[in-house]
């Protein structure tokens, strides 16, 4: 799966790093099935993308692609017969996978951060350094590399000695060293001088074992090379050496497990001899055959090259299965055929085989593949699909129990005096919720349709914003003008406004500037502005913003005073019966008003019917609602000022009127203004008194 991905959607620089290709059938792994272009360009973005998700650093992200493109590099080796012996026949593959597999090598050899490098480091620094300063700053530099770790990086693990032991991670285990003597052990005081002189003894051997002091003087003027330095390099001499050679394979016996060179245990040397074939091996060898199987695990092991002995040989016995075989291949001049087994001659043959089978082994696992994941495939799906049907039926049961149960409940709501809002609905089961809702809907417009068929369908409009204030209110007011019949725009009333044409002129001048559809309300007010002064006004409602407008003496001009109502954030009114409403902005000017009518103060409750048609307008802009506080006092701001308003029930007073003291607003009102409970209490104390 990333194989493909490395291919086609590397850098070409990291490619060319890990010595490959763009092509996938460059590569054994690569070309056994289909090598077309799909997805893989995104595929290696997003595997790289994940793993830096998942909190792989860079390096860990490089050495995951170097290692699939070590696994690349080892499918492509390649094997070769010679003199009756196998050799590796592209040793420069192999050495790329040794190269990208330095994992181990690089923690131990790698310039300025291996660990032989710290120790020359460690070596060259002028004072006395110890062992236990060296294994501190070993600690210190490789802390973050995953194959290395002391005591004093994991305290817990108690394998290792606190400042005396450190683990490396190797490919075939773990290995715990001890730091003692290693400052001591990697110098080397053996001078050039030293090294000159035994170069030149007339020993030939001694002679021979000291070649750097046939170096020039000048030309050896550093400090000796450590022992680590050293070790360093007569390995990578030595593994360079190998890699120019032809490896030959020497089987080891042991002689006894208890490595004694005295000890010949005859038992576990004769298994051993058994267990690696050695005997049947000298046999062939002295007959001339390599190689000797039965039948029928040789047909069994080779069938699968053959068209005419897959997958079951049926014309004859085994013996004729590897005959057929065998003439089909070409290779009948290189065997003998015996009662029960198979004389294979050259190893070539048998190279020959094994290669024809592994070339096909890649495609019977992925036929083999298919069927199984194709049978778990319908297994599974068969089992969704009972699931589902089960779910399915089980959701029914619950929901039509549920439906049942409501049903009971609400047998007799058309007789009940609130049409069943009493009734307590059951707990629906998890697959009703989306029912439920759908279902109190459906019962909501049902006991509204009962309800309203008392009312003219003219009237439903204003119970509409009937409810609205309610709603807002909360009973929290008791008068808000339930009782009446709301007009809205009161201004254009003759009745109420004895310079109503005035007034519709100003209207249709500002309707012209401004472009909007139509008033919802107006009234008369009186405002208290920032100067703390009151004053005859008029405001309009519209469906996007309330207006000011001056008085009838000045023909209602626009004061060009415009609150939007998408700006409003609440709205503040009384307990009582005055009318007065304040409307809150986050521009830190609230606009005061309290209605009243042309030449005296309102004789009705109008208040209701303002709150209502702003609430109204600011949900269908903003899809919020609009929150409405119900009290005698409440802060707002004038002019960038913090400022408290209260409304007096003050007796003698027989209009409503705003005074000011300090910070604090006075709204003094006639006593009838107030609620019942507080005009109580003002005729029994005749004291002025706040609500």
């Amino acid at each position: 799966m990333f194989s493909p991905q490395l291919l086609r959607g590397a850098p070409n620089n990291e490619l060319q790093q890990f010595s490959l290709g763009r092509d996938p059938a460059a590569y054994h792994y690569t070309n056994q099935g289909s090598t077309e272009t799909l997805s893989e360009k995104s595929d290696y973005r997003a595997t790289t993308g994940g793993l830096q998700a998942l909190g792989f650093s860079t390096e860990e992200i490089s050495m995951v692609w170097r290692t699939v493109a070590a696994i690349l590099h080892l499918g492509n080796i390649e094997f070769k017969m010679q003199d009756e012996s196998i050799t590796i026949a592209n040793g420069s593959t192999l050495a790329n996978v040794a190269h990208l597999l330095k994992i181990i090598c690089a923690l131990v050899e790698q310039a300025d951060k291996g660990v032989i490098a710290i120790m020359n480091e460690a070596c060259l620094n002028v004072g006395k350094i110890t062992d236990e300063m060296l294994l501190g700053d070993m600690d210190k530099k490789l802390s973050h590399h995953p194959h290395y770790s002391s005591r004093q990086l994991k305290p817990i693990d108690k394998e290792l000695r606190h400042k005396e032991d450190f683990r490396i991670t190797h490919y075939a285990g773990d290995v715990i060293y001890s730091i003692s003597g290693f400052i001591e052990k990697n110098r080397d005081t053996l001078f050039q001088d030293f090294k000159r002189l035994l170069y030149r003894s007339h020993d030939p051997l001694i002679s021979s074992m000291w070649p750097e002091g046939a170096q020039d003087i000048s030309k050896t003027t550093k400090r000796p090379l450590t022992a680590g330095t050293l070790f360093q390099k007569s390995m990578a001499e030595l593994v360079a050496t190998l890699l120019r050679k032809e490896p030959l394979y020497v089987r080891c016996i042991k002689p006894n497990d208890i490595k004694s060179p005295t000890v010949f245990d005859e038992v576990r040397v004769e298994h051993q001899v058994r267990y690696l074939g050695l005997l049947e091996n000298v046999r062939v060898r002295r007959a001339g055959f390599v190689h000797r199987q039965r039948y029928d695990k040789f047909l069994l092991r080779y069938k699968m090259i053959s068209q005419y002995t897959w997958p079951n040989f049926r014309g004859g016995n085994d013996r004729d299965g590897v005959k057929v075989l065998m003439n089909e291949k070409n290779f009948s001049h290189d065997v003998r055929f015996g009662r029960t087994k198979i004389f294979i001659r050259s190893p070539q043959t048998l190279f020959a085989l094994e290669q024809q089978r592994n070339d096909m082994i890649p495609h019977i696992v992925t036929l083999l593949q298919k069927q199984v994941r194709g049978w778990i495939a319908r297994q599974r799906y068969k089992k969704i699909k009972a699931a589902l049907v089960i779910m399915r039926h089980y959701r029914k049961y619950k929901l039509k129990s549920y439906v049942q149960d409501l049903a009971v409940r609400f047998r007799n709501a058309r007789t009940l005096r609130d049409y069943g809002k009493g009734i307590q609905w059951p707990q629906p089961p998890l697959v009703g919720r989306q029912a439920e809702r759908q279902l109190r809907m459906l019962y909501s417009r049902w006991r509204a349709a009962m309800i309203l068929r008392k009312y003219p369908r003219d009237e439903w409009p204003q119970l509409r914003l009937q409810i609205i204030a309610a709603s807002a209110f909360r009973k929290r007011r008791k008068f808000w003008g339930h009782d009446r019949r709301w007009l809205g725009n009161y201004l254009s009333v003759v009745a109420e406004n004895s310079n109503y044409s005035s007034y519709n002129a100003s209207v249709r001048n500002i309707k012209n500037a401004d472009h909007f559809d139509t008033i919802v309300f107006s009234a008369f007010v009186k405002k208290f502005n920032k100067c703390n002064k009151s004053a005859e006004r008029a405001i309009i409602v519209t469906d996007g913003a309330i207006y000011k407008l001056d008085g009838a003496k000045n023909k209602f001009r626009n004061m060009k005073r415009t609150v939007q109502i998408r700006e409003i954030t609440s709205i503040s009114v009384s307990p009582g019966r005055d009318q007065l409403a304040v409307f809150h902005s986050h521009h830190n000017n609230d606009l005061i008003v309290a209605l009243q009518g042309e030449h005296q103060p309102l004789k009705e409750d109008r208040i209701g019917e303002l709150v209502a048609h702003v609430v109204r307008r600011h949900y269908a802009i903003c899809q919020q609602e609009l929150p409405v506080n119900v009290a005698p006092t409440f802060p707002l701001r004038l002019g960038n000022k913090s400022r408290t308003l209260s409304i007096e029930a003050a007796m003698g007073q027989d209009a409503p009127e705003f005074a000011y003291a300090g910070t604090v607003i006075l709204f003094k009102v006639p006593p009838a203004y107030a609620s019942p409970l507080e005009s109580a209490e003002t005729a029994a104390n005749t004291l002025t008194q706040r609500y």
